[in-house]
């Protein structure tokens, strides 16, 4: 079963769903549909028996389309594309390039569905996801989407790599609440699997996300970084908040450790962020995005070191 590429050659990681597990997600929606349908139906039927044939032809059309059609439309919608039976079979619709869907998303497959899976009782539905590589139906072709497996076994994945080490609490002071989730996800899956890409595809993807991390937080790095090194050394900051934070969590009775000290982050406050001895930079304030490009024997000697500065060329932040 394949795994999910997208157009850069990234692999997600998302397996998409065959047709049994899709087959028995749509099953649980369709009876919970029909169960809602066919409850208003009677309520709606009771409360208009003193109506005329016509008038209650037309609340039927209207039930019809508002609960078996816009009912699946607003749930995928509303839950980012897992509805009850996908929710109980572990599967969820993404966009194909891994995204949560939107509602222009879940209008075309709802529409669809109401064609190949209501009026055939499903028979073209199936044979369009028999014959799709990834388990498409037609509605799925023409939003866009795909069906993915939220429950996968564990696998080992690859583990990010480390920042050079004079790029290393560098970014202690940068904003970064502006970064969305879906950035921060593209530039680890980069990050883990770029050595697994075209050295071409791979230092243009690194400038891309590279500078769309630069026009979130308003940073300016330095000119010779390579782009791989600039997102290692953001991702290695965010990491380190995000450790600081938990322990305080479990913690919350240890204090900061003073400034003379061993040079540790404190629990709380700002962290210390210190260069190591010898490091380009290293007498300046930690924090600081503007500090002195590091020359080449530096730079070789972090590449020696397991850095990642020498996967992808340097880039050039937006004017």
């Amino acid at each position: 079963m394949s795994e999910l590429v997208t157009g850069d050659a990234v692999v997600l990681g998302l397996r998409p769903a065959r047709l049994p597990s899709r087959a028995l997600a749509t099953a649980i929606d369709l009876a919970v549909v029909f169960f809602v349908f066919i409850l208003i139906s009677v309520v709606v039927g009771i409360a208009s028996v003193t109506l005329d044939e016509a008038a209650v032809a037309a609340i039927t059309v209207a039930l019809f389309l508002l609960v078996l059609i816009g009912g699946p439309i607003a749930v995928e919608t509303l839950s980012h594309g897992r509805s009850l039976g996908k929710l109980a079979c572990g599967l969820r619709v993404v966009r194909d390039d891994g995204g949560p869907i939107r509602f222009r998303h879940a209008l075309v497959r709802g529409a669809m569905g109401a064609v190949e899976i209501l009026m055939t009782f499903g028979a073209v539905a199936c044979i369009a996801s028999l014959v799709s590589a990834r388990g498409r139906r037609l509605g799925d072709v023409f939003a866009g989407t795909l069906v993915v497996r939220e429950r996968v076994a564990a696998r080992g994945s690859a583990a990010l790599p480390a920042p050079p080490p004079w790029l290393v609490g560098r970014f202690s002071q940068l904003d970064l609440s502006a970064v969305p989730d879906e950035l921060w996800l593209a530039v680890r899956q980069y990050l883990t699997r770029m050595h697994q890409l075209d050295p071409g595809v791979g230092g243009s993807i690194a400038g891309r996300l590279a500078d769309e991390l630069v026009a979130r937080t308003g940073i300016v790095p330095p000119q010779g970084i390579p782009a791989a090194a600039f997102l290692a050394a953001v991702v290695h900051e965010r990491q380190a908040r995000d450790a600081r934070r938990a322990f305080a969590r479990v913690s919350p009775v240890v204090g900061p450790v003073a400034a003379g000290g061993s040079g540790a982050p404190a629990v709380s406050g700002a962290p210390l962020a210190t260069a190591p001895p010898g490091a380009p930079g290293a007498s300046g304030a930690s924090g600081s995005s503007a500090f002195p490009v590091p020359g080449d024997g530096a730079r070789r000697e972090a590449e020696g070191s397991g850095g990642v500065g020498g996967s992808s060329g340097g880039f050039a932040p937006p004017g």
